[in-house]
C-alpha cells in the first residue's frame, strides 16, 4: 500500500494536523490509519476545516459549498466521531480534535462494523508503539504535557488531604461535570484485537463536558451520572488502575483509568520516563523501611517500574528484600498504597506543587511556544476566525511566567514581521 503516501488528500490533513501541538508524524503507518477512517475526499474536505470550533456556515465557505450541504457533511464526520459537535450559544459548533486525546481514540471506543478494528488496532500498534515517533512527539516535547495524573484519594491520609486541591481530585471532576460519558478503553480494546490485554475492566474510560455529550449523542459513549461515575471510580481503585487525565484544571475533557501494560501513556512513561512524558501528582510515596516486609506487591503493581525490590542488607536474612523508589519516576498514582499489607507506604505531598494550564486554551498556548509553534494559533485565519478566539489566546500568553512570555513575544515578533513582508510581496 505504499501508494497512499502519494495521495494528495491525506497528506494534505496531516500537514493541517501537524501545524498544531498535538499531531501526528508523517508515516506510511500514519497514511494507513487515515485511509482507514476515511476517503480521500473526506480527508481533504477535513484538512480545509479550522481547528477551532466553527459553524456549519463557515465550513460551507471555505468549501465554497451551501450550507445545507455543509451541515450534512460535518453531521456525517460527526457520526464517523472524526469531528465534534456541540452546542453552544444556541448554535451547532464543530471542532477537529487532535488525533490524540481525539479522533484516534474515538475510533476504538465501542465496537463497529463500518470499519475493520482488528487492522486498525495493528496499524495503531505499530504507529505508536513500534515507530515511537508519533508517542515522542505526543508525550516528550516541551515541558507542557498533554495529559496529568490524579492520585488515588483514598491512598492519602487525613494530614495528606488537606493538602489536596478539587482540581486534583478525579472525584470533583466526576461530581462536577455537566456531562459524563463512559466508553471502552481504547488501549485495551486496541491490545484485544492484538490478542495481549489484560484483564483490567474494559467499559471504564470517563469523558467529560461537551465531547462528552457529542460522544453520547452519536453512540460513542454511555451516559452515566455521578453516582455511577462515582463507583467506576472506585472500581478502577480496586483494580489497580491509574487515573490520568487532560493537563488542565478546568473543564477537564477526559479521565483515562489506565494499566501499565496496555495504555500508551504508561508505556510512554516507563519508556521516557527520565523526560518526563506524564505530569505526576502532587504526591509521592514515603516507604517505612522498618515496616516493609520485602513481599514485592508494591513493585508488582506499580505502572511505571518506579518501586523495585533490592537487597535490605540484613546480615541474619542475606535473602530479605526491601522495597526501593525512583522517585524521578514514579507518577504519585497511589496504586502502591492499597496492595502494600504491611501498611508501610503513605502518600506524602511532595512540598512543590506542579503547575497545571488553567484550561485548554492556556495548555494550547504553552504547548504552542514550547514547540515553536504559536504563530499557527495567531496567524491562521482559518483556526483564529473571531476576535474572541484572539482574545482567549492572547489572555493565555499573559498568564505565562515572564520566561515563556518573552518566548512567546519573540516568536510572535519574528512570524508576524514574516508574514507581513510575505503580504508586501503578493501586492507588490
Amino acid at each position: 500500500m505504499a501508494h497512499l503516501t502519494a495521495r494528495n488528500g491525506f497528506r494534505e490533513l496531516a500537514d493541517r494536523l501537524n501545524r498544531f501541538p498535538q499531531g501526528a508524524p508523517l508515516s506510511e503507518n500514519l497514511f494507513k490509519i487515515l485511509s482507514v477512517l476515511m476517503s480521500e475526499e473526506d480527508a481533504r474536505y477535513l484538512a480545509q476545516i479550522p481547528i477551532k470550533p466553527f459553524t456549519a456556515k463557515q465550513a460551507a465557505e471555505i468549501w465554497k459549498i451551501s450550507e445545507t450541504e455543509a451541515r450534512k457533511k460535518l453531521d456525517s464526520f460527526a457520526d464517523k466521531v472524526l469531528i465534534l459537535d456541540m452546542e453552544t450559544d444556541g448554535q451547532t459548533h464543530y471542532v477537529l480534535p487532535p488525533p490524540m486525546a481525539g479522533f484516534f481514540e474515538f475510533s476504538m471506543m465501542r465496537t463497529r462494523g463500518d470499519i475493520d478494528q482488528q487492522y486498525l488496532s495493528e496499524l495503531f500498534y505499530q504507529y505508536i508503539t513500534v515507530e515511537e515517533d508519533f508517542i515522542k512527539s505526543l508525550f516528550v516535547r516541551g515541558e507542557t504535557q498533554l495529559g496529568r495524573v490524579f492520585v488515588n484519594e483514598s491512598a492519602l491520609s487525613e494530614e495528606s488531604s488537606m493538602h489536596i486541591l478539587d482540581y486534583e481530585k478525579a472525584s470533583e471532576v466526576i461530581k462536577t461535570a455537566e456531562h459524563m460519558g463512559v466508553s471502552m478503553c481504547y488501549c485495551r480494546h486496541k491490545m484485544e484485537h492484538m490478542g495481549t490485554a489484560c484483564g483490567a475492566p474494559m467499559d471504564i474510560c470517563m469523558t467529560f463536558g461537551t465531547v462528552a455529550d457529542s460522544l453520547i449523542r452519536h453512540g460513542y459513549a454511555r451516559r452515566v451520572d455521578g453516582k455511577e461515575g462515582t463507583d467506576l471510580l472506585h472500581q478502577a481503585y480496586e483494580s489497580n488502575l491509574v487515573q490520568f487525565g487532560e493537563n488542565v484544571k478546568k473543564e477537564v475533557c477526559f479521565i483515562c483509568n489506565c494499566c501499565g501494560c496496555c495504555c500508551e501513556a504508561m508505556i510512554a512513561a516507563r519508556r521516557f520516563g527520565i523526560m518526563n512524558p506524564v505530569h505526576t501528582s502532587n504526591y509521592i510515596p514515603e516507604i517505612d523501611e522498618h515496616a516493609c516486609t520485602g513481599c514485592g506487591k508494591c513493585a508488582e503493581v506499580c505502572p511505571v517500574e518506579a518501586l523495585g525490590m533490592v537487597s535490605a542488607n540484613d546480615p541474619h536474612k542475606p535473602r530479605k528484600k526491601k522495597v526501593k523508589l525512583d522517585s524521578d519516576v514514579c507518577l504519585g498514582c497511589g496504586v502502591c498504597v492499597r496492595v502494600c499489607p504491611a501498611k508501610a507506604i503513605s502518600m506524602e505531598y511532595r512540598g512543590k506543587r506542579i503547575i497545571t494550564p488553567e484550561n485548554s486554551v492556556h495548555k494550547a498556548v504553552m504547548m504552542a511556544i514550547e514547540r515553536g509553534g504559536l504563530e499557527h494559533l495567531i496567524f491562521d485565519n482559518r483556526a483564529l476566525f473571531s476576535h474572541r478566539a484572539m482574545a482567549a489566546v492572547l489572555g493565555a500568553i499573559l498568564k505565562l511566567p515572564p520566561v515563556k512570555q518573552a518566548m512567546a513575544s519573540e516568536q510572535i515578533k519574528s512570524r508576524y514581521f514574516g508574514r507581513l513582508a510575505e503580504k508586501l510581496r503578493e501586492r507588490g
